[in-house]
């Protein structure tokens, strides 16, 4: 069942605004505006005093008003390949030799993507390392003075180097370079001696040059040999080289070089700094390098005019070119490397030994490290373009964002994958196609891709100029609306700029016997009212003067209509099972209905889902409580008495009193109905006249009848057993009192032995001692003669 517009709109949040806050004017702009925005274009979609714009919303909303799907302009972005050849298996030493055009490591090669704003276009780029891939390896070293004994084992490392290589790779080159500095103050000494001999004492060195390119790429080792076996040391007065130079012109001197579109090494050897950007200031260079080629007979020719490269002109340069760089430096330098290493993608830095002798392993173990990585990279975007990648490496490891560009510790011939999406956030000015590429640093194959933006409708090309139904040819019907040609103005284009403002036009605009204009609500245009939209894109001013709404109508338990209807025009038209002012009345019967299957049990009506009681003495949902009254069991207790066993208080009126159910004896209460019957029952227990206990059962089926089940036999309690009840009262005061007697002597013993324990310690603890009788007195006395005086 579909759903209302008040109901459906409170699932429907940022996309509906984005839709008609973007106050599209054609199906061109709305879709622009988001991807969940389609415009309806059926003719009679717009209500009086909507304006064009309400035409753009979200799927579900157009829906909801009335559009039918096949009306709705909703073009989707998607996805082409053109070129798609799987990436190729293949292992070092197989029969079949390919060209290293016929290699194929990325896949797919060549796709189209239409995109729509807002919408992502997704893909996914395959990624093989090829076994038995070429490599072509350039080796560039410094020739200064203190790399005199590097050279002499450098002389031999073409088919050392070759037969290492022969385990990586069946189809390798090789080609060597060397360079020193500029050749001008204060770099080197630019005396006559010196430019012919820059060493000192008996040293036979070459002239000072910047770069020289010795030896093009080749396979033949040998040559490789010869050639660096003839070169000689040279000499400059500072300290850092000039190999960015150097770097710069083996970069974009392909043809001189050989590159081929194969893996590109370049090695980088020397045992001192590097001269960068700004440095030839010092020499009264000024002019920043050019990133061109300017050999001549293999020199470097234009080191005095130009500067050196920055650091992000090689980045630029070596990217461009797909080399990979590998610094071989000595262990003083390593730290300045590391730091150069991380500017520039796809490089490595080894420590070279002081001679150079361990240079073989050097480039082996960089050539897997750099071989054991993967970093994508894409072109410049286009203006509102964005792109991120997903990276799935081995062994389940996944990244996103700038870590979705690369994936590590890949060995030779394994495969990776990576999820590549790309947005369009606005359509570019002309709507040109545009096309950009993705390829993994290194390496010369890409991924092209072409991006064709979807910025206008279908139904738009199927426009009519001029169309009579745009006031007479005043704009142009397209997309079951008018877009009115210059200075032309109204839904059908049917006034002219001039006219906007023009009292008369007001007066077009007023509802009878009212000076307000749109009802306060909208604008006149063109002698019609453009209602004004709410902050809250949910409600809507409609109507030929604005002066309806689907806002203001009556409210239940907070909610417009109570949920259950659409406001039209300030008036709630309710769901079907409802009614009201405020759809709050439910006309649905089942909250009701009884246990019984009757309505508020035959004691009311039922209104508004409702039971009101028409007998005031019930209440409740269904009118089943009764404070007031007496239980369905004793209210008929007497009557199933006096016909059950002819006794009770209605005995000598029965048959005139209780005659109104039929009534049905059992032999015990087992046989009496159980719950679960269709019928309501009730079970009952009541007392007769002789305290006896009788059992039935009442209830009333549905034709109203009511049925009595009663057992024939009622539960009479017999008397007491006097002797029983006598002796057990005797026995329980002779043990009660023997009892108490038991308690009194035990604890009179206790008592006793407490004393008896006392008077012992007292006993224990008596002390006699000798003294004198206070009432003695002796019977002698001593008299003293107080004349006597001793002689």
């Amino acid at each position: 069942k579909q759903l209302p517009p008040l109901i459906s709109h409170k699932y429907r949040v940022c996309p509906q605004i984005d839709c008609i806050k973007a106050n599209a004017k054609s199906c061109g702009e709305c879709i622009q505006a988001g991807p969940n925005c389609g415009w309806c274009k059926k003719t009679d979609f717009l209500q009086e005093g909507e304006p064009t714009s309400a035409r753009c919303d979200d799927l579900a909303a157009l829906k909801s008003k009335g559009c039918p799907e096949q009306d709705i302009e909703n073009p989707r972005g998607s996805k082409r390949v053109l070129e798609d050849r799987e990436v190729t298996n293949r292992k070092i030493g197989a029969a079949e030799k390919l060209k290293p055009e016929a290699i194929t490591q990325i896949q797919p090669q060549k796709l189209v993507l239409q995109l729509r704003v807002g919408e992502p276009q997704t893909f996914s780029l395959k990624f093989k390392r090829a076994e038995d891939y070429p490599i072509d390896l350039y080796y560039l070293m410094d020739l200064s003075y203190s790399m005199k004994d590097d050279l002499e084992n450098v002389k031999s490392l073409g088919t050392a180097l070759m037969r290492e290589m022969e385990k990586i790779t069946s189809d390798f080159r090789i080609g060597f370079g060397s360079f020193v500095e500029k050749t001008v103050m204060p770099y080197i000494s630019t005396t006559p001696a010196k430019l012919r001999n820059p060493c000192t004492g008996d040293q036979n060195c070459t002239s000072p040059f910047s770069y020289k390119n010795v030896l093009s790429l080749t396979s033949e080792g040998n040559k490789f040999n010869e050639l660096v076996g003839k070169q000689h040391i040279s000499g400059n007065l500072d300290s850092p080289e000039g190999g960015f130079d150097a770097i710069m012109q083996v970069a974009v001197c392909g043809v001189s070089i050989g590159w081929r579109n194969v893996t590109r090494l370049l090695v980088f050897s020397t045992d001192a700094g590097f001269h960068f950007a700004g440095d030839g200031k010092l020499g009264g260079i000024v002019l920043p390098n050019d990133g061109k080629c300017h050999l001549e007979n293999n020199m470097y020719t234009m080191s005095h005019y130009y500067d050196y490269p920055s650091i992000a002109h090689l980045v630029q340069k070596l990217s461009e070119n797909n080399i990979q760089t590998i610094f071989a430096v000595t262990e003083e330098f390593q730290a300045v490397y590391k730091e150069l290493k991380n500017l520039i993608p796809k490089s490595a830095v080894g420590t070279l030994s002081s001679n150079s002798s361990n240079v073989i392993q050097l480039i082996i173990d960089a050539y897997n490290s750099l071989s054991s990585e993967v970093i994508l990279e894409n072109s410049k975007l286009p203006k509102g373009v964005t792109i991120s990648y997903k990276s799935y490496c081995k062994n389940g490891v996944n990244d996103t964002q700038e870590d979705g560009r690369k994936c590590s510790n890949i060995s030779i011939g394994d495969e990776v994958r990576f999820e590549i999406n790309v947005t369009a956030n606005e359509c570019p000015k002309k709507g040109q196609n545009e096309t950009i590429k993705i390829k993994p640093l290194g390496f010369t194959e890409e991924v092209e891709i072409n991006l064709q933006f979807i910025c206008d409708c279908l139904c738009q090309s199927e426009g009519e100029p001029n169309s009579p139904a745009c006031h007479d040819g005043n704009g142009t019907f397209e997309c079951g609306a008018c877009r009115c040609n210059e200075g032309r103005i109204g839904r059908l284009c049917e006034c002219s700029t001039d006219e906007v403002n023009s009292e008369d036009m007001d007066a077009y605009c007023r509802r009878e016997n009212s000076t307000e204009i749109c009802s306060n609500n909208g604008e006149c245009i063109c002698g019609q009212c453009v209602c004004k939209k709410r902050e809250n894109t949910n409600e809507v001013y409609s109507g030929k003067y604005c002066e309806c709404d689907n806002f203001n109508c009556d409210r239940s338990n907070g909610l417009i209509c109570g949920g259950n209807g659409i406001c039209k025009c300030r008036v709630c038209e309710c769901f079907p099972n409802f009614t009201g002012s405020a759809c709050d009345c439910s006309l649905d019967t089942t909250p009701c209905l009884a246990a019984n299957g009757q309505i508020c049990n035959g004691r009311g009506t039922c209104e508004c889902g409702t039971c009101n009681c028409t007998d005031p003495k019930f209440q409740g949902p269904t009118c089943e409580m009764c404070q007031t009254c007496l239980g369905v069991c004793a209210e008929h207790k007497d009557c199933v008495q006096c016909r059950a066993f002819e006794k009770g208080e209605k005995k000598e009126t029965c048959s005139q009193e209780c005659m109104h159910f039929n009534m049905t004896r059992v032999e015990s209460r087992d046989k009496l109905p159980q719950p679960g019957q269709p019928d309501p029952l009730s079970h009952c227990k009541e007392k007769d006249v002789d305290d006896c206990w009788f059992y039935f059962t009442y209830s009333v089926n549905s034709n109203g009848e009511a049925n009595v089940h009663v057992v024939e036999t009622p539960e009479c309690p017999s008397g007491p057993d006097i002797i029983p009840i006598v002796a057990g009262v005797v026995a329980g005061i002779v043990l009660i009192g023997l009892a108490l007697l038991l308690i009194w002597k035990l604890l009179m013993i206790i008592h006793d032995r407490r004393e008896f324990a006392k008077f012992e310690k007292e006993k224990m603890n008596a002390k006699w001692d000798t003294g004198e009788n206070p009432i003695y007195k002796s019977a002698v006395t001593t008299v003293v003669n107080p004349k006597y005086e001793g002689k």
